[in-house]
């Protein structure tokens, strides 16, 4: 493992730590042991509307956000959704609805990319927050992740910037993490530069752990770890919600 690596994964890390408000976020990568690919996924939330919510498995291994207090949502367009589905080996992860999309190109014979570029950020002016997403095939000889963001240019609707990352190698131990913002502010900025590298664990309740612990104690809201074994393709799933 190269120190150089760890330490510039570590300082990523804490810089997170640091953030008050990444908003949602992804990670993708591989366990040290070389055995199984991680998707990590967190939502965040400044409002009450967007803090009263849970992540719910469903028997089939897809997850949905749900209201936590049905009673208390007040507008569920861009806050429930399915962040995780899968079809035919490959598994899908992004912060909106923007996974059904995914998913319908992939069932018919469609591409990661040819779907999101029906896309565009969300239409929540004035943060116009980024629409995030990743996926890991087993079936793609050529990659062995993508992550994408499309964010509008300066917070405005002048433009959509449209990112796609392809690594064709995972390393082991680490990951590549992005997040819809750059920080908090009003308007929020988005997400600037590449993926991040940062570190992986083994355990999945470890990595759940140590992305926990590094989110802002008062907007964290949900965090999920999924592992996807090289092969088999058997999937384990562990979820954290805040409340």
């Amino acid at each position: 493992m190269s120190t150089n690596r760890a330490a510039k994964a570590d300082q990523y890390l804490n810089g997170l730590k640091e953030n008050a408000y990444p908003g949602r976020g992804i990670v993708i990568g591989l366990t040290p042991d070389g055995t199984r690919l991680v998707q990590v996924y967190w939502i965040m939330g400044r409002s009450e509307n967007s803090r009263n919510r849970v992540f719910v498995q469903e028997e089939n291994g897809f997850v949905r956000t749900e209201a936590k207090d049905p009673a208390k949502l007040t507008d569920p367009s861009l806050i429930i959704y399915y962040p995780v589905k899968h079809v035919n080996g490959a598994h899908i992860v992004t912060n909106g609805d923007q996974t059904n999309t995914i998913h319908e190109a992939l069932q018919a014979g469609g591409s990661f990319e040819i779907a999101l570029a029906t896309r565009t950020y969300e239409p929540d002016a004035p943060n116009f927050t980024p629409r995030i997403s990743g996926l890991v095939d087993l079936k793609d000889g050529q990659f062995a992740y993508k992550l994408s963001i499309l964010k509008s240019g300066d917070n405005t609707e002048e433009q959509t910037l449209r990112h796609t990352y392809t690594y064709e190698k995972a390393l082991p131990g680490f990951g590549h993490c992005i997040h819809t913002y750059a920080g908090d502010g009003n308007p929020l900025l988005s997400f600037q530069g590449e993926p991040a590298l940062v570190p992986l664990q083994n355990d999945a309740k470890q990595i759940a752990d140590t992305y926990w612990h590094v989110l802002n104690d008062e907007n964290k809201i949900s965090l999920l770890v999924k592992t996807i074994r090289l092969g088999s393709g058997e999937t384990e799933l562990l979820i954290v919600n805040k409340d």
